[in-house]
């Protein structure tokens, strides 16, 4: 596979922002992962759909470097996630988002105090200007600019999923990865995610990989989608392609 490189700096002339070969990982006598693929270009998102227990989310920890593969290259911002080591996958994921399921927001901060955390986590030196002026723009972005000094358990649910993605933004990510993105929220509130997801694609020219169950997110969101079964990239296409496919197992994901 080419352009496997590990300089942290070299990321211009990639074909492609994200690049995964053959990935293979199990858990025990249980083989999750077997062989998996997939090569995302920049500005593009796209949605990895399969049934629950299919590892799908196995497979964005591993891209982000949670979980170790047990063999296969994952590439992101040209380099080699497998290779790096704790400094070098910490300055990469300065380069990363990742939306929890859950949101993980902390209950005891408040939202200020959640979407700086990024900040003090990657150690990060700005001035108070510097940091007014993030918070103000990631709150802007998702249309929640009076909620900087509410607790999390004053937000409603749709709340807390754009403070997370605020959250997820504020370091302004080239790479987001988002687990399952509009579960628990209500069909409006989800479309209303989705939308947001979309136009802060575009603004910040993200590359993103979806997870996610919701058919109508991966109708808004994704450039194209991939049917992760047995461990592999078994198809990939537009939903319309997928939706129509001869293969039963994978059309009938889509009615």
């Amino acid at each position: 596979m080419e352009k496997t490189k590990t300089n942290i700096a070299d990321t211009e002339n990639l074909d492609y922002t994200i690049q995964i070969d053959k990935l293979n990982k199990s858990f025990g006598n249980k083989h999750v992962l077997k062989g998996f693929s997939l090569n995302v270009p920049e500005g593009k998102t796209y949605a990895v759909v399969g049934k629950s227990g299919s590892g799908k989310s196995v497979l964005i920890k591993c891209i982000i470097g949670l979980l170790k593969p047990d063999a296969g290259n994952i590439i992101v911002l040209g380099n080699n996630v497998t290779e790096l080591n704790s400094y070098e996958l910490d300055a990469l994921r300065m380069k990363m988002g990742f939306l929890f399921q859950s949101n993980a927001l902390y209950d005891s901060m408040t939202v200020r105090s959640n979407l700086e955390f990024p900040l003090r986590r990657h150690g990060i030196k700005k001035t108070e200007e510097e940091v007014d002026a993030l918070v103000k723009e990631a709150l802007e972005n998702v249309g929640l600019p009076e909620t900087e000094n509410m607790m999390p358990e004053e937000l409603s649910g749709g709340m807390k999923k754009r403070i997370a993605l605020a959250r997820t933004l504020i370091l302004k990510p080239e790479v987001v990865l988002y687990d399952e993105p509009t579960t628990g929220l209500d069909p409006i509130t989800g479309s209303d995610i989705s939308h947001l997801m979309v136009n802060l694609q575009k603004k910040y020219n993200i590359t993103s990989i979806v997870i996610t169950h919701d058919l109508k997110c991966i109708k808004i969101v994704a450039d194209k989608v991939v049917m992760l079964i047995n461990g592999s990239n078994y198809a990939s296409g537009s939903y319309e392609e997928l939706q129509k496919h001869e293969d039963k197992e994978v059309s009938s994901f889509f009615k």
